[in-house]
């Protein structure tokens, strides 16, 4: 099997103070200057994907110059917080205080209402990858994601639980870059910054 370089980027910044899930809310992509060294840390030859969700999509346009674009997969989308999203911490804490608490302090099969879970998510991502490496073994991939979709695969990479990649930051604009192999998955980095 040929080395399949996944470069996971996190879209641009929605300036949201409220939980952003499936809720379709712009990027901020006017920092030109970190997009220009973003798009120049990326290989050119790079298929490039996105998220259906259009602040991935939007960033996605701003990275595409000349790279080949797949079609937006909804099976990169963020965690699906149902009807916690668009709500604040403090909403959700005092509404569904025992859920809140084991939802990101326990993660796993613990679901906000109308949601998903921690795992039914790292399901979705997974099998959206493992298309993206099928069809394409042994290519450059740049991935334009969202923070819980790229924790999904910092975790199956490290074989961890859910709970021990919540300490890695994920910023927006940043590259998470995860190869697989024949063997399995390598992390050779995580939210870099170029």
């Amino acid at each position: 099997m040929d080395v399949t370089r996944l470069w996971w980027v996190r879209h641009g910044p929605t300036h949201e103070q409220a939980m952003v899930g499936w809720r379709d809310v712009p990027a901020d992509l006017s920092d030109h200057e970190t997009i220009a060294r973003l798009n120049a840390h990326l290989p050119q030859d790079a298929l490039l994907v996105s998220s259906d969700l259009i602040r991935a999509t939007a960033t996605a346009d701003a990275l595409a110059q000349g790279r080949h674009r797949l079609p937006p997969h909804p099976g990169l989308r963020e965690l699906h917080f149902g009807d916690w999203d668009g709500q604040t911490w403090d909403a959700i804490a005092k509404t569904h205080p025992e859920l809140t608490f084991a939802y990101w302090d326990d993660p796993g099969d613990h679901r906000p209402p109308n949601g998903e879970s921690w795992n039914e998510a790292a399901a979705r991502v997974s099998a959206a990858t493992d298309a993206l490496v099928t069809a394409h073994p042994g290519r450059d991939i740049i991935v334009i994601a969202h923070f819980g979709a790229i924790l999904t695969q910092v975790q199956r990479a490290r074989g961890c639980a859910p709970v021990d990649v919540f300490a890695h930051r994920i910023d927006n604009l940043s590259v998470t870059r995860i190869d697989r192999h024949a063997t399995g998955w390598d992390i050779i980095a995580i939210n870099h910054r170029p």
